[in-house]
């Protein structure tokens, strides 16, 4: 499978065809795809899915897709790397979570956004702005930074609720979405409190993780947060005070013992 590769840390592209001349693919990056107009096909990871004018999919690295087009399109494609994501902590980490947490929950990546009238509208506008931005997305950095977080904001509040344990019978899906989005509040991903929001007995929480991932309950949430940790890390914008107070560790000292463990 061929696979593309993107050393910028954030493309914008929007272009109008009426036949797809890609083959199936992954990529090194995230893409944000907007269809400005058209209707067809979307393939991702061998799933067909519809789309029409207005529809948003989010894709991330390892996702392999592409498109089948019966009605000429118009894309807007928004292609950013962790480089990007983290490029600037100044009240922003709401907003780097939002990203994050649509980045993980692969369920959005398979059936794409629904969204609400009203948000349809307010993205479509976003999407007009990057448009305009593209052509100097360095001189228009901080601009296109905003759109984007605005963006992240309208896709987490459209994402679907995650439906009680009963009624996902063996869908880990529900319980990934659960961690990817606490990941910043220990006390949520305790067992017990876990297991309480699932319908089950905290007795049986781990030993079902174990059973369906191979690897325990604790080391999935340690080895998740210890990968975005180091992500802030590298990014060289974060201070280890800052990364505590955002995980809702101890201290500093906390910090270092997880990325050491």
């Amino acid at each position: 499978m061929k696979r593309y590769r993107q050393f910028e840390p954030l493309l914008i592209s929007d272009f109008e065809v009426s036949s797809w001349r890609h083959p199936e693919h992954n990529h090194n990056h995230y893409e944000i795809i907007y269809i400005k107009k058209g209707s067809g096909t979307h393939v991702i990871n061998q799933v067909t899915i519809p789309y029409k004018d207005g529809d948003i999919f989010l894709l991330g690295p390892e996702e392999s897709h592409y498109f089948e087009i019966d009605i000429l399109s118009h894309f807007v494609y928004l292609k950013f790397t962790d480089l990007y994501l983290h490029q600037d902590v100044s009240n922003t980490n709401n907003y780097v979570q939002n990203l994050e947490y649509l980045i993980k929950s692969r369920e959005t990546h398979l059936a794409g956004f629904k969204l609400s009238d009203n948000d349809r509208h307010t993205v479509a506008r976003l999407f007009d702005m990057l448009i305009t931005l593209k052509s100097e997305p360095l001189h228009n950095e901080e601009l296109i930074w905003m759109q984007i977080l605005a963006l992240s904001h309208i896709l987490k509040r459209n994402m679907p609720e995650l439906k009680p344990f009963e009624n996902r019978s063996k869908d880990m899906q529900a319980i990934f979405c659960y961690i990817h989005k606490y990941i910043y509040s220990p006390d949520q991903l305790r067992a017990p409190i876990m297991a309480g929001h699932f319908n089950i007995t905290a007795d049986y929480m781990g030993p079902y993780f174990k059973r369906n991932t191979g690897t325990t309950l604790r080391e999935y949430v340690q080895n998740y947060r210890k990968t975005l940790i180091k992500q802030r890390m590298a990014s060289g914008k974060y201070s280890l005070k800052q990364i505590a107070a955002e995980f809702g560790l101890t201290d500093e000292s906390h910090v270092s013992k997880i990325i050491q463990t």
